[in-house]
């Protein structure tokens, strides 16, 4: 099939939970030739998965798409060095694979979700065998090395901009997750071109199974990695605060990460009530635990990357169409005035949190209903699956213009 046959490279893939695996599903189904490169699947905690061996290469399928596997070096989410050594690691591996399957593909597409040294490998294919790229971008170098808490030194900053100048003005389509990567990617670029605001969409979309009752009257319900970015302590401080007049009002920690002991030792510390550490479930429970909420908490510590960036969970919030309480700066409060879906609050302001966390608690079910109606109204218009499956491949493949980019928006 000619100009049908594609490589998908990135550090996620099946059984990893990851939008990537619909799309190289949605292509197969569609008829083209698929195959991914990625590692040993090891995320969210670094080890590998149980039924896999982590090979110096070895080949697996999944819905009869092939999948070239190289090693991963455990362990690095606890270490910066071991971070970098498995970045360093995917690169060697993937770029050696690479130049023995990539000359059969008409195009390569990279999936980063990390690292954007993970495009490396689909560079060294375009310019070796004149193949088209395209990246869809999910996290913005330099910016998201400086919020780990890498310091700006002149000799790092300098490679991580040529890096990114290499990688986008190498690429012939560029899309982003988040609307606000695109100014600050145009700056990189050699001469003004389209950037495609794609956004994810929900990797949970099915119903609740069981009837769960949570424990409150009104319960807010956190999900996801329990992680010290995630701001949990300034928002559980505040939510001491606002139950203080609600003690029907209970705040549901779904998840689990680095920071979980270290919220429930502040909760015991400070004796704060109605806090309910449900800990790590299945995503196939999880709607479970959505429809028993009644608003779904984002947070994000105050930090310029994470003002551009639409984390995952917003879309799946929106899928269950519930209230929304943002404590976070940026895109996603904005979307969340501006769609009327719930309220915002400072992530360094803990009074204004508790008063977000008061004021919702206090709306009456009409109201509780209109903004279900608004996330339904947003999810439609930007966060579609089939929608944005069909622009990615109209963009990977050219098919035809579409209206997703961002200069036309400007």
């Amino acid at each position: 099939m000619k100009d049908k046959r594609i490589l998908i490279i990135g550090e996620a893939f099946f059984p990893e939970e990851f939008v990537i695996n619909d799309l190289a599903s949605h292509w197969k189904n569609e008829g083209y030739e698929v195959e991914v490169l990625t590692r040993t699947p090891s995320y969210p905690f670094g080890k590998t998965f149980s039924g896999y061996k982590n090979r110096l290469y070895q080949k697996t399928y999944f819905q009869d798409i092939p999948i070239h596997r190289v090693p991963v070096i455990e362990g690095y989410q606890k270490s910066k060095l071991t971070k970098i050594l498995n970045y360093v690691s995917f690169v060697f591996f993937t770029s050696i694979v690479g130049l023995f399957i990539g000359k059969k593909f008409d195009r390569i597409f990279i999936y980063q979700t990390g690292p954007l040294t993970v495009a490396l490998p689909g560079v060294l294919i375009k310019k070796i065998y004149q193949k088209k790229l395209t990246i869809w971008t999910q996290d913005l170098w330099p910016d998201t090395v400086y919020a780990y808490g890498f310091k700006p030194y002149k000799i790092l900053d300098f490679g991580l901009n040529a890096l990114v100048k290499f990688v986008y003005n190498s690429s012939d389509n560029i899309a982003v997750s988040c609307k606000g990567f695109g100014p600050k990617l145009n700056k990189y670029l050699k001469s003004n071109r389209d950037i495609f605001w794609i956004p994810n969409w929900s990797i949970i979309n099915q119903s609740s199974t069981k009837k769960l009752k949570l424990p409150g009257r009104i319960n807010f319900t956190f999900a996801g990695n329990v992680g010290k970015v995630q701001n949990l302590d300034r928002v559980i401080l505040a939510f001491q605060k606002a139950v203080k007049g609600f003690p029907e009002a209970f705040l549901n920690i779904v998840g689990d990460g680095s920071f979980l002991e270290e919220l429930k030792s502040l909760v015991k510390e400070k004796g704060i009530q109605n806090i309910n550490f449900v800990g790590r479930k299945p995503l196939s429970e999880m709607p479970d635990y959505f429809e028993a909420s009644d608003i779904l908490l984002i947070s994000l510590v105050d930090a310029p990357i994470y003002e551009i960036m639409i984390p995952s969970k917003f879309q799946t919030y929106l899928q269950y169409k519930k209230p929304i309480f943002a404590v976070m700066k940026g895109e996603v409060p904005d979307l969340v005035r501006e769609f009327k879906l719930g309220f915002s609050a400072d992530s360094n302001d803990i009074e204004m949190i508790a008063k977000g966390f008061k004021e919702m608690m206090s709306l009456s079910e009409k109201e509780l209903n209109e903004m279900s109606l608004s996330a339904q109204i947003l999810l439609d218009q930007s966060f579609d699956k089939v929608k944005n499956l069909n622009e990615l491949t109209r963009i990977s493949f050219e098919q035809t213009k579409i209206n997703s980019s961002l200069n036309t928006q400007r």
